[in-house]
């Protein structure tokens, strides 16, 4: 479990979740907050889903 921690800050890949969690702990005031957590379950974070 180790390993995949370091691995993955050594890589600079980020899980969705945390990616989230430090858009929402960058916020300045309950406005912002709110603004943000609405845009994150708009799908922010979200990968683009390719449908052909």
């Amino acid at each position: 479990m180790k390993f995949t921690k370091k691995l993955r800050s050594i890589l600079g890949s980020d899980s969705r979740q945390n990616r989230e969690r430090n858009y929402l702990d960058q916020s300045v005031s309950l406005v912002d907050l709110e603004r943000r957590q609405r845009e994150i379950d708009s799908g922010l974070f979200r990968s683009p889903r390719n449908i052909y």
